[in-house]
């Protein structure tokens, strides 16, 4: 399968402490480390983990955690195709506690590639499925020219100008900052995903269809949460590209989701394709 993903990077401190201080208090970590993430980083290695590779188009701070990002997430096994911007690249620094759970602190406004950068865009024609985390219009629209084409409800902006009809929209239950309603988007996307953790979630169709979808046992013992969402999103985009019955791309989603929960980091836990 051709596989890519358009959006973004944050180049993230990691910090895993007992639990996250509440104001004016002062926690020690555990232990400290830093990796590439962000929502467009984190989908588009597990698609690579997924189909064997996956080609990225991004826009990337030209300085050191820029190129540094660049550097490890080819890494991973990523086509990497950036744009490099004259701004810092974007940070984060996440707690994870004790249960697992992450709280993110972004610094930096988000970088998306646009359509006018020179980049392969062409290579996204007859792709067998992209997912849009970040970017302008014009790159919602190069995107499109792939058979199949999922994207966040973090990219409203970009993807009403476009005006194209997405395949599948994925949103959030409870996230104020991923939600989806009627009337966002003048054309209806194909399908509507909304996540809620370990509750499940929801999806429904514009002809009013709709269903509920269970969450799937962990294969181990919860380690980080940071990285699921973008871990389930890119299951779905797989299997949604490689044309299974919605059921199956969803139970095949949550389980690339729960998968990561039990690795270090978002990368370290993901499903990869001999799992499957």
């Amino acid at each position: 399968m051709r596989v890519a993903a358009v959006g973004h990077v944050e180049w993230i401190e990691f910090a895993r402490v007992e639990r996250v201080p509440a104001a004016g208090e002062i926690v020690h970590a555990d232990e400290v480390w830093q990796q590439p993430g962000g929502g467009g980083a984190v989908t588009a290695v597990q698609l690579a983990k997924l189909a064997g590779e996956a080609a990225f188009f991004t826009a990337l701070g030209d300085d050191e955690l820029g190129h540094r990002a660049h550097r490890e997430l080819s890494a991973l096994g990523l086509r990497v195709q950036a744009a490099w911007r004259d701004e810092p690249q974007r940070r984060a620094f996440v707690y994870v506690d004790g249960a697992g759970e992450r709280t993110i602190t972004v610094i930096g406004a988000r970088l998306g590639p646009c359509g006018s950068d020179p980049l392969p865009w062409e290579d996204l024609a007859g792709a067998d499925c992209v997912y849009f985390t970040a970017g302008d219009a014009a790159a919602v629209e190069a995107a499109r020219a792939a058979r199949t084409l999922l994207a966040t409800a973090r990219a409203l902006e970009p993807l009403a100008e476009a005006r194209v009809t997405l395949d599948a929209l994925v949103a959030s239950r409870s996230d104020a900052g991923e939600r989806y309603e009627p009337g966002d988007l003048d054309h209806k996307p194909q399908l509507i995903v909304r996540t809620a953790g370990s509750a499940g979630g929801e999806w429904e169709r514009p002809d009013g269809e709709s269903g509920h979808f269970e969450a799937v046992a962990l294969p181990g013992p919860v380690a980080d949460a940071y990285g699921c969402g973008d871990s389930f999103v890119g299951g779905l985009t797989y299997g949604l590209g490689a044309e299974m019955e919605l059921a199956d791309a969803l139970e095949l989603a949550a389980r690339c989701g729960a998968a990561c929960l039990t690795g270090h980091g978002p990368y370290a836990g993901q499903l990869t394709a001999d799992d499957l």
